[in-house]
């Protein structure tokens, strides 16, 4: 089936109406800084008209077509639906009446970048503000022509009503009149009791054509003379390529050309040879019969082990402290009768999302247009703009559905390979990584290591806590952040004290750089996957030292933080951890904030032979004001899948610059059938909304190994852990 990429621009949308006319074209512009208010904006027409682009956020043309703009790339996680949901709460029109369209990297529309569980947060005042702002234009434009009062018009699923006579006008019927009208700078936003789309089950609009096979991807692209390219990297990550032997490549049928390519990384570029060939099956087989001498430049003496062992040579050291500190950890852990020291590590991870990185990129001189599956179109114009030294309004980029990202493809490397690939050739160019290739080359979630130290007083008190993160710095690596004298101020996701309100008399954070040349990035939610396990399972060894029960414990420091103490409690209830289980059969617990969402899972573990089963997830997330909580659920059980694949099968090794694992037979990941009962509640709240598809998954781990310690009483300190040898 050939399927092609839908462009986001205005002009096309003129031209889907088949005439020129009236039109309303609403935007705004997102802060610089937080705590300031958005700006609505009418876009000029009448220029637009004129043949310049502009992409608004909401367009109506005077046939009552009305386009609602999606400006998150849509990798799984819902924004295709729960953005434009933001708009059309407000707008009053129901998703069924309107078209979807995703932005495509344009300044206007502010930070594009799906990541960090930031669309709603981000969005929820924004986009329902320039909702509310066309609603109230198209209503006075309703009572100018029926020179009535505002106050005896409302606006119902696309159409504004006359209360008292009853007659209507669609909103493609006030069009022309209300593009006339200054845009509301304060327009009056729905009380949340009077939501009918926010908050409820509206079916995803665009899971039809997932199901049927018409959702376009970025590997359904297909160009005009589009050429496919698969290429060979080293086999040590980083390497440079001393010889090219092509002759037999260049016999397979389709093949057009061999040339030598890059792998643009943020912190470096590596050498690649690719096949160039007119179908991708051809070029991965010729690709197969290259032969290349490598130099792997030292990284062939890279290793996991190697890099582990730096980390706990690290850990003995001190840290670059954290500026939120309280009391003196120090001077409170010397004094103290009862200590406690303990060191947690967890794996690099690949992000081995479904759909493969891929690209179509076709270079044109100073002009490029790219198809691909990315998570931010407008990060994308700056890297790429950059990197062909061409202006960033040259850069056209087509956003399509993303088969799974969990933070990869928001990391363009592929994308400049297609460039780079295209430049040479001077035609359209698709790469496809293998699974292979995206398993072996990273970028990978950096392996970790959080050493903590606590204090219990004779009450049982927690009087000092200190938690010291040790690794590796995405913000150092893939940024170029200078951390000398600093710690990073990503890596304490989660143990901060905001996201972590223990009440502690005397605690500090503090952070050792571990540098590396292995590639590293976010992987899905971030350093709080990591922090979270050291920290909850650390919070469990306190209290069972202090002769406390673990819920008590952390009932009691966070007696000041009503939102932690609530999803607890509900949690308590609802996993009946009060209850008395059967002698085979225990629970743990365990909370992080992340994203700015609360979340809490008891998990149930049962003996198994040699090894534990786990029975039963129950999980409370406090994610604020909602927009949909089928959605809610969704990215919850997505979290507690990937947390419990990242605890119990097996991380990322390498070995001799090699990574050792190429495929999912290697690579594991839970089957269906090792999947847990799980429940899920959602606490109702009238809070600010927070991020839904990251921080159901830091808790996980931690709960499971302090369920498996109250079982076996065997404290599990390094990710992953093998459930049929536990004993």
């Amino acid at each position: 089936m050939t399927k092609s990429l839908e462009s986001s621009s205005r002009r096309d949308f003129l031209k889907s109406t088949g005439k020129v006319g009236a039109l309303l074209a609403i935007g705004f512009s997102l802060p610089w800084q937080q705590g300031q208010a958005a700006t609505i904006t009418k876009i000029d027409t009448t220029s637009s008209l004129a043949g310049l682009e502009l992409n608004p956020y909401i367009l109506i043309n005077d046939d009552g077509q009305i386009v609602l703009f999606n400006a998150r790339p849509d990798m799984g996680q819902g924004t295709y639906q729960s953005l434009p949901l933001l708009l059309a709460e407000e707008l009053e029109v129901d998703l069924s009446q309107v078209q979807i369209r995703n932005t495509d990297g344009q300044g206007k529309y502010g930070a594009q970048l799906s990541g960090g569980s930031s669309s709603i947060r981000t969005r929820w005042q924004p986009m329902r503000k320039a909702g509310a702002a066309v609603k109230e234009m198209l209503i006075t434009a309703a009572s100018k022509k029926w020179n009535v009062p505002t106050t005896d018009c409302y606006a119902q699923l696309g159409k504004v009503y006359h209360k008292p006579s009853g007659k209507s006008y669609t909103y493609g019927e006030l069009v022309e009149e209300a593009s006339k009208l200054e845009v509301p700078k304060n327009p009056k936003l729905k009380d949340p009791k009077d939501f009918r789309l926010l908050g409820k089950s509206v079916p995803r609009p665009e899971i039809p054509s997932k199901i049927n096979g018409t959702a376009v991807f970025g590997i359904d692209a297909e160009v005009p003379g589009m050429l496919y390219a698969s290429i060979q990297r080293s086999p040590t990550i980083l390497g440079k390529v001393k010889s090219i032997d092509s002759a037999e490549a260049m016999k397979v049928k389709g093949v057009k050309k061999v040339v030598k390519t890059e792998r643009k990384m943020p912190h470096r570029a590596v050498e690649a040879v690719a096949v160039v060939a007119d179908t991708y099956w051809a070029a991965l087989k010729a690709r197969k019969a290259l032969k290349i001498q490598w130099d792997a430049e030292g990284s062939d003496k890279t290793s996991t082990d190697a890099y582990y062992a730096n980390l706990r040579q690290l850990a003995q050291k001190d840290g670059i402290d954290y500026p939120e500190k309280v009391g003196d950890f120090k001077g409170a852990f010397q004094k103290a009768t009862k200590k406690l020291e303990a060191s947690y590590e967890t794996p690099f991870l690949a992000h081995a999302p479904l759909e493969p990185e891929n690209a179509t990129v076709w270079v044109q001189g100073d002009k490029v247009e790219v198809w691909a599956p990315i998570q931010g179109p407008d990060g994308l114009i700056q890297q790429l703009s950059a990197y062909l030294k061409i202006k960033p309004e040259n850069v056209k980029v087509n956003v399509p559905f993303m088969g799974g990202a969990f933070g990869r493809k928001a990391y363009f490397d592929y994308v400049m390979e297609a460039a780079h690939i295209s430049k040479q050739l001077n035609a359209p160019i698709k790469v496809i990584w293998t699974r292979e290739d995206d398993m072996t080359q990273g970028p990978f979630r950096p392996g970790m290591l959080d050493r903590l130290e606590g204090a219990i007083d004779e009450k049982g008190a927690l009087v000092a806590h200190h938690h010291q993160i040790v690794g590796s710095s995405i913000q150092h690596q893939v940024f170029g952040v200078p951390l000398k004298d600093k710690a990073d101020d990503w890596a304490h996701e989660t143990a901060n004290f905001e996201d972590s309100p223990y009440d502690i008399a005397n605690r500090k954070l503090s952070f050792n750089l571990a540098e590396t040349d292995i590639p590293i990035l976010w992987w899905r939610s971030v350093y709080s996957s990591t922090t979270a396990f050291g920290q909850e399972s650390f919070m469990d060894e306190l209290a069972h030292a202090a002769q406390i029960d673990p819920l008590a414990f952390r009932l009691e420091m966070l007696a000041d933080s009503p939102r932690f103490s609530r999803v607890l409690q509900t949690l308590a209830k609802k996993s009946n951890y009060h209850q008395k289980l059967p002698n085979n059969q225990a629970i743990g617990i365990a909370v992080a904030r992340s994203f700015g969402t609360i979340a809490a899972h008891a998990i149930t573990v049962s003996k198994q032979g040699k090894g534990v089963k786990i029975e039963k997830v129950v999980s409370v997330i406090d994610c604020g004001m909602t927009v949909n909580p089928d959605n809610i659920k969704a990215q919850t059980e997505g979290n507690i899948v990937m947390g419990l694949t990242a605890a119990i099968k097996n991380g990322i090794t390498i070995k001799d610059g090699i990574t050792e694992q190429t495929n999912f037979h290697e690579y594991n990941v839970m089957r269906i059938n090792e999947m847990p009962a799980t429940e899920i509640h959602i606490i109702d709240s009238t809070e600010e909304p927070g991020g839904v598809g990251e921080p159901g998954l830091p808790p996980i781990a931690p709960a499971l190994c302090n369920a498996i310690f109250n079982l076996t009483g065997k404290r599990l300190r390094n990710l992953p852990i093998n459930l049929d040898e536990i004993g």
